[in-house]
């Protein structure tokens, strides 16, 4: 961005052939990052330039753009992007989603300006939601955001949601809204354990890469899932709070699906549990059964009264276990 801003169009045919090399030109960051983690746009005198006189120059080597939603807008509709894939997001609401997230299979009268690009090109979406997000003020359309998304959206291949209040519960949406034959990777937080169930029982079929944080997994699992192995499964992140046997009865039986899974990432509180979880029991439970695994990565904790500790076990135990078993670290 800063090559392409301070050195196309200063007079030299030479130098602006160099800067409209893929190497400049492929992804674009039109936001700022804060010492306070806020994200802004960059200053409209550069961005005005960038819109003017820059993009149409370079818009058939684009295929990244990171954007700011207030932005967004200005931005897509400076130029033609005939080769753009991926787009992230910043500071999404729900005004963002129902206003541009449209498209014309949808029975809504505002048709989004954006829906060709959506619709046909864009393969990977990371949606970031404003922190400052209020649930209160939220319009209740903002659950719809998945179905939203996923009906424009047709040929993604990543989708994640990241810092959405509003969690995914699968009760919510139409039984059809998550098939997908191109889905592989998927970043979402959901509500219960079930929506983690439901959206492994085999309609998405692809989904090579998942990370989820349950919110409550104790809930009601009434209804049956498919329950058969995963082998599509690569890679796999998990963040969730467990309480009494839910690490035995829910996490267990789900990691013993994915038996070709290459990294594992568990991120795991374990609430009123009597034992405590050494590398033994994590190799034993977990590890003999994916012999494809080459990366796992994990904090798994326990929360116990400290009158009822008899025996602590401590990150060096659980390594020294792993070492002693003939694991590398």
């Amino acid at each position: 961005m800063d090559v392409l801003y301070s050195l196309l169009d200063v007079d030299n045919q030479r130098l602006d052939m160099i800067v409209q090399e893929k190497t400049f030109t492929n992804t674009l960051n039109f936001v700022l990052t804060m010492i306070t983690d806020d994200v802004l746009s960059i200053a409209d005198s550069i961005l005005d330039r960038f819109c003017i006189s820059i993009l149409p120059k370079i818009n058939y080597n684009v295929k990244s753009l990171i954007l700011e939603s207030e932005s967004m807008e200005r931005i897509l509709l400076a130029t033609d992007y005939p080769n753009l894939t991926q787009l992230k997001l910043y500071n999404v609401n729900d005004h963002i989603v129902s206003h541009y997230f449209t498209g014309n299979k949808l029975q809504w009268k505002y048709k989004s300006p954006f829906r060709h690009i959506f619709q046909e090109q864009i393969t990977d979406l990371i949606l970031v939601y404003s922190r400052d997000t209020d649930m209160l003020l939220m319009n209740p359309n903002t659950k719809y955001v998945y179905e939203y998304t996923l009906k424009l959206f047709e040929n993604l291949k990543h989708f994640s949601v990241i810092g959405c209040v509003q969690l995914l519960s699968i009760d919510n949406l139409a039984s059809t809204t998550w098939l997908s034959l191109n889905l592989n990777k998927l970043c979402v937080d959901v509500c219960g354990f079930k929506d983690c169930l439901a959206l492994l029982d085999g309609r998405l079929k692809q989904l090579t890469t998942f990370i989820v944080n349950i919110d409550c997994p104790e809930d009601d699992l009434s209804i049956i899932y498919n329950i058969d192995d995963l082998p599509n499964m690569k890679c796999f992140s998990l963040t969730c709070r467990c309480s009494t046997n839910e690490y035995d009865t829910r996490v267990l039986p789900l990691l013993r699906r994915m038996r070709k899974l290459e990294e594992l990432t568990l991120d795991i509180i374990n609430d009123e549990r009597t034992t405590f979880i050494d590398g033994t029991q994590i190799n034993d439970k977990i590890l003999v059964h994916m012999p494809c695994l080459r990366k796992f990565t994990f904090h798994i904790s326990v929360e116990v009264e400290l009158r009822h500790l008899t025996h602590y076990l401590s990150n060096e135990d659980i390594q020294r276990t792993f070492i002693n078993i003939g694991y590398q670290q």
